[in-house]
């Protein structure tokens, strides 16, 4: 199965491109956008919500309302008549949508009264952007309730892990609201300190941001996040003191098994961090070793100054807005003017940085990372931050290969580090294809993050976990899990289309899979991924004039808007125009396939290139290839099942080896599925 991205930000460029082109027609509406996306009104609907979670209806109102504040700072012209100019027939109206949105008035940003760093319109990455496969990792990690597998047949069962925790965020108890910043500091260094402990499972931030202000009981939480203890505390900072109340609660009895108060200086909030760990570690009865204590004491810096504008920065971080990450970098600035050798500092702004690049097109701040992340690694070159932030510019360079054994290395220093570990799952996934290691920190992801904020993504968490287990042969474990996908959101675009590939995987009926894929496209037929997908079928059921129907209008779209897309495909789009009679067509699309082969770095390269021996009736040679591919390890389960339906590949099944290879590979697939099975076990991810 084709390897498809989740979401495309290109369609929200598109159609933000539309509505401004229409912006001052209040009639513009649903209706007239889907018609100019050509897509039909409810496929619109679909998109537009699992893209930014608003309809399609705020969609646009927020498109006006962005327009309008952008003619209020660069414009002399009056607030009623920016309403009419940004589509909005009715002023008071616009008024008030503006303010609703901005929290002021369109007259109090024209009289200059709100402060400009108050007019950045604040959109989550995670809300924009909502979590996919393509170049670049988020850092915002999102989850799903541990389940996992016994064996290939047997359902997945939930794991027990009896030292796993969750750090709940800290109430600030301070008068001084501006403090929260430091509270929030000691949640987060409690946090982290506990990450570094590899004998605990340590639920991630993102995954606890959301009971910040909860009524739920301890028990309730406990269950919804699948661990055995949580920590709760409060604090506040009173002048140069520090009051902390901290417990460790047994979520079984709902009743607290270690708890303290500290009153400390400021000074010594290092001393007060790591004691703290060193409690909840000996309450669990948390194996601590040497190395994991000597990162656990680490003094981040001998400057308060520098670490309370750190403090600051990364309260700012972790809001996750392209506002948030704009605030923090001076700060950060401020903590390295304040000591030039903060290794933390340097990371984090080498993280903040390149999550500002992270959607743009052209790339401005490459340089930054790379200077930044340097000073990380030369101040502090045992740091999980310093690490992962070499290795963003590493993926910010698209150089993965030297991104991997730093984030690998990181992981050393941090085995809880759930970005970390996402950004390992994807890359074993898009780029380095290697099925069992995308496997592997699938399963150790979800164990960390687990508990999404809302349906949709927790629908996505599903669908990826399906994925990662179907391309290892867990096919009933893949069906259980794209079902719950589905369950999580009805309207998810891409559950159906992996669903009708599980489906085939479990009972090889391709007309089945065959009417599916049609139906998905016939609700979405600007979908290349599917159509092209109908294409392969027919082909494999070697229909070619149906076939050919579907290929010839893939091609044609891949062609007008000049799109690099699905090169492996060509082959079978030049054996298909070749049966049509179309031989300078399909000797353009076969030299261009041929060409992908030549620059193929992947494990997939001999067995395309046996595909390509076969097309030119150079079967020795293909075989060769092919038994060459019996050698590789970690390849898709889709190898398996379509690489016989080939009928390029139909002439070499008389060739001697031919029979003897193919059941090398199958048996080298099933001998590796039981190795993965037992390395998981032993790691204790299944």
């Amino acid at each position: 199965m084709s390897n498809t991205p989740i979401i495309s930000s290109d369609f929200i460029d598109k159609a933000e491109a539309n509505i401004l082109e229409n912006i001052s027609n209040e009639q513009f509406g649903v209706s007239e956008l889907a018609e100019l996306m050509n897509m039909s009104r409810s496929s619109l609907l679909r998109k537009i919500k699992l893209h930014t979670t608003l309809s399609a209806s705020q969609f646009i109102r927020q498109v006006r309302l962005v327009k309008g504040l952008e003619m209020l700072k660069q414009t002399s012209l009056t607030v009623a008549e920016i309403s009419y100019q940004v589509g909005f027939g009715n002023t008071s109206y616009f008024i008030k949508c503006f303010r609703e949105h901005y929290g002021y008035s369109p007259g109090e940003v024209r009289k200059g009264i709100v402060p400009a760093e108050n007019l950045a319109i604040e959109v989550s990455f995670l809300d924009k952007y909502r979590w996919h496969l393509v170049l670049a990792v988020v850092l915002l990690v999102i989850v799903l309730s541990i389940v996992l597998f016994r064996n290939r047949s047997a359902a997945p069962t939930e794991i027990d892990i009896e030292k796993s925790i969750a750090v709940l965020p800290f109430k600030n108890e301070s008068a001084d609201s501006l403090n929260l910043y430091f509270v929030n500091g000691l949640m987060e260094s409690t946090l982290t300190n506990l990450q570094k402990i590899g004998d605990l499972r340590v639920i991630s931030r993102t995954s606890v941001s959301k009971y910040r202000n909860t009524n739920k009981g301890i028990p309730e939480i406990a269950e919804e996040l699948h661990v055995n203890y949580l920590v709760e505390g409060s604090g506040q900072r009173a002048g140069n003191q520090v009051l902390l109340n901290i417990q460790l609660i047994e979520a079984s009895t709902d009743r607290p098994v270690w708890s303290e108060q500290y009153t400390r200086e400021v000074g010594d909030v290092f001393a007060l961090q790591n004691e703290v760990a060193r409690k909840i570690a000996e309450a669990i009865e948390a194996i601590v070793t040497p190395a994991e204590l000597k990162q656990i004491e680490k003094v981040p810096t001998e400057n308060l100054v520098a670490y309370d504008y750190y403090l600051r920065a990364l309260d700012h971080l972790n809001s996750e807005t392209k506002e948030g990450l704009e605030k923090a970098i001076p700060l950060f600035e401020k903590a390295i003017e304040n000591d030039e050798q903060f290794a933390l500092a340097y990371s984090n702004i080498a993280i903040a940085y390149f999550f500002l690049d992270m959607y743009q097109k052209q790339k401005h701040y490459t340089e930054q990372i790379n200077n930044f992340a340097d000073k990380a690694l030369l101040y502090d070159s045992k740091s999980a931050e310093s690490l992962m932030a070499k290795a963003l510019y590493y993926i910010q360079t698209e150089a993965y290969q030297l991104a991997l054994p730093h984030l690998e290395k990181a992981l050393e220093y941090n085995p809880n580090a759930s970005a970390v570990v996402q950004m390992l799952g994807d890359i074993y996934a898009r780029v380095i294809p290697n099925t069992g290691k995308y496997l592997e920190y699938a399963l150790k992801g979800i164990q960390l993050d687990v508990a999404a904020n809302d349906s949709i993504t927790q629908s996505f968490i599903y669908l990826h976990l399906s994925n990662a287990l179907i391309q290892n042969g867990f096919v009933d474990e893949s069906m259980t899990y794209i079902n719950k996908s589905l369950d999580y959101n009805p309207e998810n675009d891409y559950a159906p289309l992996l669903k009708a590939f599980i489906l085939f995987a479990k009972d090889g009926n391709i007309e089945k899979m065959k009417d599916l894929l049609i139906r998905e496209w016939s609700k979405d037929t600007t979908r290349l991924d599917i159509l092209q997908e109908v294409a392969k079928v027919y082909y494999f059921q070697e229909a070619y004039d149906s076939a050919f129907y579907y290929y010839e209008k893939f091609v044609r779209v891949r062609e007008r808007l000049d799109l690099d897309i699905y090169p492996q495909e060509d082959v079978k789009i030049a054996a298909v125009y070749k049966k049509k009679g179309l031989e300078a067509q399909a000797s353009t699309f076969f030299n261009a396939y041929t060409q992908y082969c030549e620059k193929d770095q992947s494990i997939y390269k001999s067995a395309s290139m046996a595909v390509k021996y076969a097309y030119e009736g150079k079967n020795d040679m293909a075989i060769e290839q092919l038994k060459a591919f019996a050698t590789q390890d970690n390849y898709q389960y889709w190898i398996l099942l379509f690489q016989q339906k080939d009928p390029i590949m139909k002439a070499l099944r008389s060739h001697p080896e031919y029979d003897e290879t193919i059941q090398k590979i199958e048996d080298r697939f099933w001998e590796k599925q039981d190795k993965l099975k037992q390395l998981l076990d032993n790691k204790e991810l299944i």
